[in-house]
């Protein structure tokens, strides 16, 4: 996780952004939600923020982390669409590399590829969710897709379609190997299928519960890390026997990011 300190909204890059921060508020937020993170048996690791990387909070775009018999532990540095987000890559690349992770560095060739924002393992690493569209490209997810072969790990393609679903992590979250939390209309149909045959149990949020980042929870040791629970999310999250945690994150909401925004697992 990376500390809130520079943490600000100056340029609109999704729909969401616009209103003023309370940095306060903000920084109590993310103070919770690493609270939550430890009570449900993580440990957690931070990276120092840096001056003027606004958007450097949101720990889960600038790699994307795995591991490997045949290479051990690995990140794949993302190239970010919008120019003022750069800059935070080279940090996290520096504290894997500090901490021996292999680099595999990809030729994106003008793509786009951001990290755990579009890329999210299946829960047993089995697979690579890969969503497109609107920050990574279909070339950026297509040339990740050529290095995990390599490494036998196979890649779906994800069409996104809904701008306020700008990231896969806002509109699909598994919640353990046989059963997905989604927001239909996010989809395009062709990735909507492939979802339905990568999962025994769909569950569908509505777009209000999307743009709510209801899609955007955390799942982790039996418990659901989430900004808010609906009577629907409630019935889902009994179905799969997991334990809600409400974690507000309104300040982060107003930059398009919730709780799953703020992580990235290194293991």
């Amino acid at each position: 996780m990376c500390p809130p300190t520079f943490f600000d909204v100056r340029e609109p890059k999704n729909p969401y952004m616009g209103l003023p921060i309370d940095r306060v508020r903000a920084q109590h937020q993310w103070e919770n939600l690493r609270r939550s993170l430890e009570d449900s048996g993580l440990k957690v690791e931070l990276i120092d923020p840096v001056k003027d990387l606004d958007d450097m909070v949101f720990a889960a775009n600038q790699v994307f982390v795995g591991e490997r018999p045949a290479v051990g532990k690995f990140i794949v540095p993302s190239r970010m669409r919008h120019p003022s987000r750069h800059k935070e890559v080279s940090f996290y690349v520096d504290w894997f590399r500090r901490r021996g992770y292999k680099v595999i560095g990809l030729d994106l060739k003008g793509e786009y590829l951001e990290g755990h924002g579009d890329l999210i393992w299946h829960p047993d690493r089995s697979r690579i969710w890969a969503g497109y569209g609107f920050r990574s490209t279909r070339g950026g997810v297509e040339r990740f897709a050529a290095a995990m072969r390599e490494l036998a790990i196979p890649v779906t393609l994800l069409e996104l379609a809904d701008s306020h679903c700008y990231h896969l992590d806002t509109c699909l979250c598994p919640l353990n190997n046989d059963a997905a939390l989604i927001y239909p209309g996010a989809f395009c149909a062709a990735a909507l299928q492939a979802i339905g045959e990568g999962f025994q149990r769909i569950h569908q949020l509505s777009r209000e519960e999307a743009t709510q980042f209801i899609g955007n929870g955390i799942v982790v040791n039996g418990k659901f890390i989430t900004p808010r629970v609906t009577e629907n999310l409630s019935h889902i999250l009994a179905q799969e026997g997991l334990t809600p945690v409400v974690v507000e994150t309104s300040e982060f909401e107003k930059s398009g990011g919730s709780v799953f925004c703020m992580k990235t697992f290194v293991d």
